[in-house]
């Protein structure tokens, strides 16, 4: 036999043989376990947490694997920030405003009320300074967030009684989220937060008087129109609602670059796709929802104002009173002005002919 040939089949071989280890060594196989707080049956916003895994593996090569569970599964679904702080979990799917207790600028990037809308929010978290201001106060909590997720502009809720005057809201036991929480306290109603899968049974037993949630999709799968059925809009208080991917800050630092940039993408994504698909769904629930009786009602510009007046004071206090927040809102608040008169020209004019012109058919 031929040594020289032998030998220089070896030779070309060794590249082969040494790469497979290389390649495993930069690109290693990760199990994270992923928590959504929201419950299976809530196919956009726990579908949002899976579809995330999905993308990370198949930008891995499935090398950089995400289980995902639902509300409750491993913690509470109120808790998930909580467990990704500790390390619990890796990671969490979640909104920041559930956990104002902790630090009430969290509500930024979630929503406040009469605040940037989804597309608002995206260019102040993007390009207006948003997203350093929130990795500074996550750093703080041993996380880092990604934007994850928006349900575009919110219904205002499910009602027993109709709300016609500021008398109707006093003493009001409204499950009710965020801010929002706050400046229905200040117009005399009794908020509280409910986790999403105890909100039916809540409303049901008569422990709440009201609740909101997202929107049609959403509200009817969670059948809040069989027991409250006068539904309200607009969503004041949530013109949009961004939902965080938030991590172990050293279990994400520990992963190799490309699987960050995996999640990177994957969340971006998923921050475009979540509101087109409530673009799409929204419509056609509300109008089952009304076939089934709901009846659609709209807040009264009485009760407009006054939770405009009411928000205008509890951000003043907070930003008095807490740094952070103040930090946040000096950012925010002017983006919002540019924003909201830019959107008044453009938007705005074209909405309320193009809207009104198609309804009169």
């Amino acid at each position: 036999m031929n040594r020289r040939l032998i030998l220089g089949a070896a030779a070309a071989s060794a590249p082969a043989v040494l790469a497979a280890p290389a390649l495993a060594q930069s690109n290693p196989e990760v199990r994270w376990r992923f928590q959504s707080s929201f419950p299976r049956n809530l196919d956009v916003l726990y579908g949002t947490a899976e579809r995330i895994a999905a993308r990370v593996a198949a930008l891995t090569e499935n090398r950089f694997r995400i289980s995902v569970f639902p509300a409750g599964e491993i913690v509470p679904a109120l808790q998930v920030l909580d467990a990704v702080q500790a390390g619990t979990i890796e990671a969490g799917h979640t909104a920041a405003y559930w956990y104002i207790g902790k630090e009430p600028g969290l509500a930024f990037f979630t929503a406040i009320p009469f605040g940037l809308n989804t597309r608002q929010m995206t260019a102040w978290m993007r390009h207006g300074g948003g997203q350093q201001l929130a990795d500074q106060l996550f750093a703080d909590y041993n996380i880092a967030m990604l934007p994850a997720g928006d349900t575009g502009a919110q219904m205002g809720g499910w009602f027993r009684n109709e709300i016609r005057t500021q008398q109707d809201v006093q003493g009001l036991k409204f499950r009710i989220s965020g801010l929002a929480g706050q400046v229905f306290q200040r117009m005399g109603a009794a908020p509280t937060l409910v986790a999403p899968a105890d909100i039916y049974p809540a409303l049901e037993r008569g422990t709440i008087d009201a609740t909101e949630f997202v929107g049609p999709h959403d509200d009817e799968r969670l059948g809040f129109f069989r027991v409250a059925r006068f539904y309200y809009a607009p969503g004041f208080f949530e013109p949009s609602a961004r939902l965080s991917f938030m991590a172990n800050r050293r279990a994400m630092e520990a992963l190799p670059a490309q699987y960050r940039e995996a999640l990177s993408i994957a969340c971006a994504e998923a921050d475009s796709e979540m509101v087109s698909r409530y673009d799409h769904l929204n419509p056609i629930a509300l109008r089952r929802l009304v076939a089934a009786g709901a009846q659609l009602r709209f807040y009264s510009r009485d009760i407009l104002q006054l939770a405009w007046r009411s928000n205008e004071a509890l951000m003043a206090d907070l930003a008095g009173q807490n740094a952070r927040f103040r930090t946040i809102w000096e950012s925010y608040r002017p983006y919002r002005s540019e924003l909201f008169q830019w959107f008044r020209v453009a938007e705005n004019s074209f909405d309320n002919f193009a809207f009104a012109a198609a309804a009169a058919g």
